[in-house]
């Protein structure tokens, strides 16, 4: 594995190469970021981003999608896939936010976590995009990268590669590393055998982890 200071190392390198880069999700409101994100769930922001509009064209508050059509409101996120389950559970954390929070989204992990369709994953983005706190949210271009670049061990959990990287970075460099590393893993495979890569960082993070390996067991 690599130590602490190569991980906080590849990271920067990573934002050297992105450049500046933020949330890719399209929304107005935090409500309707929460609803966005819980879309996003095994489904791409683009597809996320082309159904939105519409859905929040007709459904634009917690009130009016609590009170929606079930049907009409699969037929709308019926791109995104899992659309059953994740119009029944958009429609039921409506009616919760609505009728028990006053329409205000939670700004606590277990707030949001309570939500149905909201995960780990989703409290974390939604509390660093939306509230500017300290999480960090880990998806499959940030766990690839994070298992392939030797961050963490190959059958490291989601928890555990978030653990990790929020021990190597300040608090205040969370946001941009999440939103760095996901770009990062759209770019660039992360699937390549080991003598078929050509990505000079995948190489280098390749030849550290091997270096430290021998080291290790001198």
């Amino acid at each position: 594995m690599l130590k602490d200071e190569q991980i906080l190392w590849a990271i920067k390198e990573m934002e050297k190469e992105m450049g500046p880069v933020g949330p890719s999700l399209d929304s107005r409101t935090p409500f309707q970021y929460l609803i966005s994100v819980i879309l996003s769930a095994q489904a791409t922001d683009v597809s996320v981003n082309k159904v939105t509009p519409i859905l929040f064209s007709k459904y634009p508050e917690p009130k009016d999608l609590m009170n929606a059509d079930l049907e009409d409101v699969e037929t709308i996120i019926k791109s995104v896939g899992l659309f059953h389950n994740k119009a029944k559970n958009i429609i039921k954390t409506a009616r919760i936010v609505h009728e028990e929070l006053n329409d205000v989204v939670p700004t606590t992990r277990s707030g949001i976590m309570a939500l149905p369709g909201a995960g780990r994953k989703t409290a974390n983005v939604v509390l660093s995009d939306v509230f500017d706190q300290p999480t960090f949210a880990v998806d499959t271009h940030v766990s690839a990268i994070s298992k392939r670049m030797h961050f963490v061990d190959q059958k490291a959990t989601p928890i555990q590669v978030e653990k990790k990287i929020v021990s190597v970075m300040q608090p205040e460099e969370l946001h941009r590393a999440h939103h760095t590393m996901i770009e990062y893993g759209r770019k660039y495979s992360m699937k390549l055998a080991p003598e078929q890569e050509t990505n000079a960082l995948i190489k280098e993070c390749d030849r550290l982890n091997e270096q430290n390996y021998l080291l290790d067991n001198k």
